[in-house]
């Protein structure tokens, strides 16, 4: 999948840039794919590329983007439809579930698994090849990414509750299976973040979950939710590490669209819903509590003196990583999901 993606953004930067196809050849001589993806907004350049592929392998022109690695595409005159509909049913119909009850949420807010008394899964290897395919849900399901994370991190030796906890994001998914996300045009390329932590919400090891998700324009184009790596013993500790994460994050984004040759407007938006972490952030003055966090401070507050960031206050409720950190009840998780711009295509009117 990362070669694939490599070459998606190669052949665009080709054909933004302009490049001579003997410098194209000579960078695609890494690379073995059977899919290709050639975006750009020169269409000359775009039909060139393709006769040169064309003269160089054996290749099929498909035409509009449609279907792709199990990703259905949908365009309009309103935007870029993204889902995995058929990958969904296919799941559900290989495990047994395409006639299960659905659910709300991917995931029961008041019950959290937990300790390793329970009972083994048995079938280790049935239980490893759901999650590596949940896994690849995520690519437009960011509403599932925590909750899969969870799952993940039992793999030497999976239990019982786990597995009960899959069944749970496959019945939510059947509740849906055509939502995705949906991809406005924009004019804008201001960048922008959202940075959250669960504090010690884990039950077995008591850390913290960061999470955050990341804007162009006002579309979604990047989420993550990972367990940090150590327990730490205050709840600004663990969003200020979150927001070190998310702030690394919109750099590499700025430093993606500048590769494509776009300008993006600074200074970038990175907003937390912890006013002690946005003051850690915005006057470094260490004590006792966060000498360990001196390289990360050190790291934003540099940003913001030279005004690439800007770290406004949130307030919980708007908080759009808060579904990337914990399980939460249904308003809230359906009221999130919205904002994500996720919804189901294919829902009757």
């Amino acid at each position: 999948m990362a070669r694939l993606n490599s070459v998606r953004i190669l052949l665009s930067v080709a054909v933004n840039q302009s490049w001579p196809l003997y410098q194209l050849e000579s960078r695609m001589s890494f690379f073995m794919v059977d899919d290709i993806i050639i975006s750009g907004s020169d269409s000359n350049g775009i039909a060139d590329l393709k006769q040169y592929l064309q003269q160089q392998f054996h290749t099929r022109d498909l035409g509009h983007l449609r279907y792709f690695l199990g990703i259905e595409v949908v365009r309009s005159s309103q935007g870029l439809f993204l889902s995995q509909r058929k990958y969904v049913l296919d799941l559900l119909t290989e495990t047994g579930l395409l006639g299960t009850r659905p659910s709300d949420t991917p995931m029961d807010s008041s019950v959290k698994p937990a300790g390793d008394t329970d009972d083994l899964f048995t079938d280790i290897g049935h239980y490893h090849r759901l999650v590596g395919k949940l896994i690849y849900l995520t690519v437009t399901h960011p509403d599932i990414t925590y909750v899969v994370g969870v799952v993940t991190q039992f793999m030497h030796a999976p239990r019982q509750p786990y597995f009960v906890a899959m069944c749970r994001i496959l019945q939510y998914l059947k509740r849906a299976p055509g939502r995705g996300l949906f991809y406005r045009p924009s004019s804008s390329l201001s960048v922008t973040g959202f940075s959250d932590a669960d504090w010690a919400g884990n039950q077995t090891d008591r850390r913290s979950t960061s999470g955050y998700c990341t804007f162009v324009g006002g579309n979604l184009v990047t989420w993550h939710s990972k367990k940090q790596t150590i327990v730490v013993r205050s709840s600004a500790v663990a969003e200020y590490r979150a927001m070190a994460h998310t702030a690394s994050e919109i750099l590499w984004v700025q430093s993606l669209l500048q590769d494509f040759g776009f300008s993006v407007p600074t200074p970038m938006t990175m907003s937390c819903d912890n006013q002690a972490a946005i003051f850690i952030a915005n006057n470094p003055v260490f004590h006792e509590r966060t000498k360990h966090i001196e390289v990360d401070c050190h790291f934003i507050h540099d940003l913001l003196l030279r005004k690439q960031l800007v770290t406004p206050y949130v307030h919980s409720e708007d908080q759009l990583g808060d579904i990337l950190t914990k399980p939460l009840a249904r308003p809230s998780f359906h009221r999130l999901s919205v904002k994500l711009d996720m919804f189901d295509l294919y829902a009757p009117a």
